[in-house]
């Protein structure tokens, strides 16, 4: 689907939708809790469907319902399982050492440019531990084995997702273990809101191993700020909009736009992405619409959903901006940004960051993909039109 948006400012109320980051966390700690968990999630997307789909494999009972998840915990695990991943690396690097755990002879199914997205450090630690990987095609992976107790390790300095996996995975193990994070830690927030996760159902994140997961009953997923932050940023673009649903107080790290929107209208400011890898896109845009930016530890963006990097400089200069990359920085100038035609290479976060800068165009401005907002946001053009953004809708 392609779509062209004829620019203009945006106007009305806006509830975030729920935290993908959160739901896939407390979706796995409830399929494997001591009874039923309610999830208030009134809306979903692909990678949460993702992370369901795989938990049903592995025997827990998952039920849409009007406000959100009904999840019975799997009593039975399966011996052997197909876990279908779709494109969302956070389901494969959360459910891989979970098989693990479990002994599960799985096979994953991936797509997308997910069968390309890193593996290595957890590949290596998890067959250290117990488990044989391989590859059978160039989009599957299959695990065999069980992994034992004992002492972790991995390296934080290529995804806080491996590290994730791991506490989630150990958490589930009959006998105490430890985890050891190595290096430079990426995206901390995120190993933060695990901990959450693990604590909301009665876990120990310090004593992985030495305690069940027991449900709390009834649980809301917070508001997305990674999605959220589209909106914060299209507000301080000029568009007059409520935004509602989000947790000020929130351990995702993406809660950092708030601090950083100010900045890049007031300074040319040096922003490290490290711990904010989905916020490029979007910040990229508002810089290029302000004084400009300059991002750091860049290097992790060339491994999202996109080579970031690339995809987020083509954005700007096909926009009419200007935007260079170093191995290590990314730099975009405060131009203005004017219209054009924005190929969104099957990257949500490109998509959506393009839209809001629309909202500053002088020209139209059209986006080729346009439906890969599935990924996290199937609502997003709807919303987007109904706090008054005009476009127009062409299937391919």
């Amino acid at each position: 689907m392609d779509i062209t948006i004829h620019p203009r400012l945006l106007q009305g109320d806006i509830t975030i939708i729920p935290s993908k980051s959160q739901a896939h966390r407390l979706l796995i700690c409830a399929a494997f809790a001591d009874k039923p968990t309610q999830l208030r999630c009134p809306e979903t997307n692909r990678d949460i469907e993702a992370t369901v789909d795989c938990l049903c494999a592995l025997g827990a009972e998952i039920v849409r319902t009007d406000s959100g998840y009904l999840v019975t915990p799997a009593t039975a695990i399966p011996a052997a399982a197909t876990l279908n991943c779709c494109e969302s690396g956070s389901t494969l690097r959360f459910m891989l050492p979970i098989v693990g755990a479990l002994g599960v002879d799985a096979i994953f199914l991936m797509a997308g440019r997910l069968p390309q997205r890193p593996l290595s450090p957890l590949w290596e630690e998890l067959e250290r531990m117990g488990c044989s990987l391989s590859r059978p095609t160039a989009d599957t992976l299959r695990s065999t084995g069980k992994l034992r107790p004992g002492d972790y390790r991995i390296d934080g300095g290529v995804s806080s997702q491996y590290i994730t996996g791991l506490m989630l995975a150990l958490s589930l193990m009959n006998e105490a273990c430890t985890l050891t994070i190595t290096g430079k830690i990426e995206s901390k927030p995120y190993i933060r809101l695990t901990e959450e996760a693990i604590r909301l159902f009665g876990g120990e994140p310090s004593k992985l191993g030495s305690s069940q997961f027991h449900s709390p009953g009834y649980i809301d997923v917070e508001g997305d700020w990674s999605n959220g932050a589209f909106f914060v940023a299209a507000s301080g673009l000029g568009s007059e909009l409520s935004i509602h649903g989000l947790n000020p107080e929130s351990p995702q790290g993406d809660r950092a736009v708030l601090d950083i929107i100010p900045q890049l209208k007031d300074t040319t400011p040096s922003i490290c992405a490290a711990d904010i890898p989905d916020l490029v896109p979007i910040l990229a845009v508002f810089a290029a619409a302000n004084k400009g930016a300059v991002f750091t530890d860049i290097q992790r963006l060339r491994l999202k959903e996109s080579d970031r990097v690339a995809s987020t400089i083509a954005m700007i200069k096909n926009l009419g901006g200007e935007a260079s990359a170093s191995d290590s920085t990314l730099t975009i100038s405060g131009t203005g940004l004017r219209g054009g035609t924005v190929d969104a290479v099957n990257d949500h976060r490109i998509a959506m960051a393009t839209a809001i800068g629309a909202t500053v165009c002088k020209e139209p401005v059209a986006i080729l993909g346009a439906e890969c907002v599935q990924k996290s946001y199937p609502q997003f053009w709807e919303e987007y039109a109904r706090l008054g953004g005009k476009y127009e809708q062409y299937i391919r």
